[in-house]
């Protein structure tokens, strides 16, 4: 059986850690910047770790 290709879009958007975690950036960071918090605006520039549960949907695309 072949290999599954990944999906590009998602490669772009999130990457892979080495404990095997899935990063991903935060929301709202396009746009409308003056009605935001600097705090909020330092915070969301910075990637997280993905929720288990969202993990679990993008783990094979990726």
């Amino acid at each position: 059986m072949p290999k599954q290709k990944t999906k590009s879009s998602v490669s772009k958007r999130f990457k892979k850690r080495k404990s095997g975690k899935i990063q991903r950036g935060h929301a709202k960071t396009s746009h409308l910047f003056a009605n935001k918090s600097t705090k909020n605006k330092r915070h969301a520039r910075k990637r997280t770790d993905m929720s288990s549960a969202d993990a679990k949907r993008y783990k094979d695309i990726l």
